[in-house]
């Protein structure tokens, strides 16, 4: 089974070794064990509530409960800018014009933003290579929107989401040769590092303040402008059948977009339902293809938990619950749950009798 938890203490190890595969530019999640150590002990604050509420920061692992370990893991940063400036390039369209000359000139051009601050961010995606496909990664994202949804006082009602830009297998970014490096002392894998950890203190320092034109750019510069590295295309893409989209800014070193959306326009939370369990002796095949299964959660803060059953298990006003699934999400017979669909096919049995919450 597939269990999506709180990330523990224990996670260290394996958390580590995922960061150490993913190679450069998951800027989130380096492969360092002090910060992720100091990650997961917020995480751990943030879960146990004693911490500031806009200050909390929300990791999940998808854990398979046959080897004990965790295979994947994703974030919520509860809110961005408050303690450290959020940066952002915005794409917009500088007018020149002369009636007298005929002139009417249009130039893209970037300009330096904080739009995003004091909203939540999703984040830290990460799933290790031999768990890829089957509703995984579907699983391991979605599970944030069913947390969002259950507890909407500690997010903003606007969440968003800075995708990775382009740069090579060396970690090299045409944008950051084009621009940051005429500013900025230091490579882009260390500015960009430095950025991930919080250290954005040089950026208000360095960074030029005034609109860049994008026609003095050069054309490799300008083509990645809002786009995505290739590994991340995948996580865009389950974010845009969620109802994000790009909102005009990008990140200021590799340009890749920001996208974003309401939280209750969110996917998966306009087709969540809630529902009772009912644990049942019943035999269960919970090998079914992701198009047929649900994702199930339990309702806690603290303890939250996520894991997926056939939509078979769907009922009215229950949803049975093998004797290992249930004691997985830590609830009995008649504990309140919610539902959500992993996959669109999965649908119709979600919504089969309105949304009673």
């Amino acid at each position: 089974m597939l269990l999506i938890r709180p990330l523990q203490e224990s996670d260290l190890e394996d958390l580590y070794a995922m960061a150490q595969k993913a190679g450069k530019g998951l800027t989130t999640l380096p492969a360092d064990r002090d910060l992720l150590q100091r990650k997961i002990n917020l995480a751990r604050e943030t879960f146990n509530q004693r911490c500031a509420p806009e200050a909390a920061l929300y990791l999940f692992a998808l854990e398979d409960t046959e080897t004990g370990k965790a295979v994947g893991i994703s974030g919520i940063q509860a809110r961005v800018g408050l303690d450290e400036v959020f940066y952002n390039y915005r794409l917009s369209v500088t007018v020149n014009a002369s009636k007298e000359l005929g002139v009417h000139v249009r130039t893209p051009t970037l300009h330096l933003t904080n739009d995003m601050t004091d909203t939540s961010e999703i984040c830290s995606l990460l799933l290790s290579d031999d768990y890829q496909g089957g509703g995984n990664g579907l699983l391991l994202s979605r599970c944030r929107f069913m947390y969002m949804d259950e507890f909407r006082k500690h997010f903003s009602e606007k969440v968003f989401a800075e995708m990775r830009g382009v740069s090579d297998e060396q970690g090299l970014s045409p944008l950051w040769d084009a621009l940051g490096s005429k500013f900025f002392d230091m490579e882009f894998m260390e500015a960009d590092m430095l950025s991930g950890l919080g250290n954005k203190a040089f950026i208000a320092e360095l960074m030029p303040k005034f609109p860049i034109y994008l026609p003095m750019l050069p054309d490799s510069a300008r083509a990645v402008i809002g786009r995505v590295h290739s590994n991340t295309a995948p996580a865009l893409k389950m974010l845009q059948a969620e109802g994000f989209n790009f909102n005009g800014l990008v990140d200021i070193f590799d340009g890749g977009p920001v996208v974003e959306a309401f939280v209750h326009t969110i996917r998966t939370v306009r087709d969540s339902r809630n529902r009772h369990a009912m644990v049942t002796r019943k035999a269960v095949n919970l090998d079914v293809p992701a198009a047929e299964r649900v994702m199930v959660s339990n309702r806690s803060f603290r303890n939250f938990r996520v894991t997926t059953v056939p939509a078979s298990c769907v009922g009215t006003d229950t949803v049975s619950l093998p004797p290992d699934v249930a004691e997985a999400l830590q609830i009995e017979t008649g504990d309140p749950v919610r539902l959500a669909p992993l996959k669109d096919r999965a649908k119709t049995a979600v919504k089969a009798a309105g949304r009673n919450s």
